[in-house]
């Protein structure tokens, strides 16, 4: 396969390049850094403007977009750090995961305190160990998980919407019959992501971490787990999102909900801008709260980061970019135009404008914001735990196996839980 050369800034805004997914990256040259990208939206076309800017402030500095599927940045980027290579900055959501290969920037920065006062409370995210005090990065945004419906299609059941504290078991029950008045494929679809399902499971109970801290399968996971499969088995579930793939692959239900073949998803609010831009006029689309458990009403806190990587031959120059992109200036510009809640604690007390989006999207802002203030404590722990992804990704895989009929819930729960101790082990080597 041929390779195309990366395309810089200036020419990214009229055409966005993906890079290959076999990603041989290059090495930045001097004066040059190269900062892989993905986008739920728009986000790597304002940070390309963004980076012109940068530029003219700094000459003899090229900022390089290498801009990648999401699923390079979850599968290739981390082959690539453990090898040695990659970029000098990217935009990665694994936090903890990664945290190793991050560079502390804070010799580099003009004002370290700045990064403290905005960002305090999600700096711990990004830090390889506790006590550590250093600055590897920043939020590029705070998201939230949690679910939107198709409010056309319950208008058109004549269903009439869950209220504010409706539990799963209210929200599936009206999706269905709203599913089988309008004859839409099926009622519900979650994103085949661990990380989508943790929300729903500390809602039903699960405390996800034993009185040691470690990761532990408890009766709240047990019922989550048992309950999705079972929405899966009687048709309540688009059963092609996690039956479609293999393994502890990702993929999400947006694209369904799209295209009108369910009535309820459960994603997150990185998703505002693709939906406004994608749906349009077809339909009246809604986010809601969290829908409750007995435990919480609750999504997952997180968002992506820009992180400074220690394969960066070029770290004073990275530090001087992500203190230009954390300015208040350039972040209420990338949070207005990329329709996405700002992680900047200055930001987030005088609000942000959002020029390009339309009512639906301004609402759906809204409503994620709003339920910032219901976050489970857990879910907090969760996303900033160096190892939890030893237990999304088994949630997927194994899960996946009892929707199909390769193994029964507790089999798959077993599973789960060997996977995951397995997975800690060996990260923690």
């Amino acid at each position: 396969m041929k390779t195309q050369s990366a395309v810089t800034s200036r020419k990214l805004k009229s055409s966005l390049w993906v890079a290959p997914l076999a990603l041989g990256m290059a090495c930045a040259t001097a004066g040059e850094i190269r900062v892989m990208c993905y986008q739920d939206g728009t986000e790597c076309e304002v940070t390309a403007d963004l980076a012109k800017r940068f530029e003219a402030q700094n000459p003899g500095t090229k900022v390089v977009l290498d801009v990648v599927p999401y699923k390079t940045i979850v599968e290739q980027l981390p082959v690539q750090l453990a090898a040695g290579q990659g970029p000098d900055i990217a935009r990665v959501t694994d936090l903890g995961g990664l945290s190793k290969h991050y560079l502390d920037i804070t010799p580099h920065l003009k004002d370290a305190k700045y990064f403290e006062a905005n960002f305090g409370a999600t700096l711990p995210w990004l830090r390889p160990a506790a006590g550590d005090k250093g600055i590897y990065g920043f939020m590029s945004q705070l998201t939230m998980t949690g679910p939107y419906v198709n409010k056309t299609l319950f208008e058109q059941a004549k269903v009439p919407l869950p209220g504010p504290k409706a539990t799963w078991d209210d929200w599936v029950e009206a999706a269905r019959k709203v599913a089988k008045a309008t004859e839409t494929k099926a009622a519900l679809a979650w994103d085949r992501s661990g990380h989508r399902f943790a929300g729903p499971a500390i809602s039903y109970g699960a405390k996800i971490f034993d009185a040691k801290g470690e990761l532990a399968l408890d009766a709240g996971y047990r019922t989550a787990v048992t309950k999705f499969v079972g929405w899966h088995k009687d048709g309540a579930m688009l059963k092609e999102v996690w039956a479609g793939s293999g393994g502890s692959t990702y993929a999400d239900s947006i694209g369904e909900f799209i295209n009108g073949r369910v009535v309820m998803v459960l994603s997150g609010s990185w998703q505002i801008n693709r939906l406004q831009k994608d749906i349009g006029t077809n339909f009246d689309w809604l986010a809601v709260p969290n829908p409750c458990g007995p435990a919480a009403c609750t999504g997952i806190p997180g968002g992506a980061a820009w992180v400074a990587l220690k394969t960066s031959k070029s770290p004073k120059e990275a530090a001087q970019f992500l203190e230009f992109m954390a300015s208040e200036a350039s972040y209420a510009e990338f949070a207005g135009k990329t329709n996405n809640i700002p992680a900047h604690a200055g930001l987030a007390k005088k609000g942000v404008a959002y020029p390009g989006a339309a009512a639906g999207a301004r609402a759906a802002l809204g409503t994620f914001s709003a339920g910032v203030a219901n976050l489970s404590p857990v879910a907090y722990q969760f996303q900033g735990y160096k190892y939890n992804r030893a237990l999304m990704l088994p949630t997927v895989s194994r899960v996946t196996q009892a929707i199909v009929g390769e193994m029964s819930v507790d089999e798959a729960l077993g599973k789960i839980g060997t996977d995951m101790s397995d997975a800690v082990k060996q990260a923690q080597k």
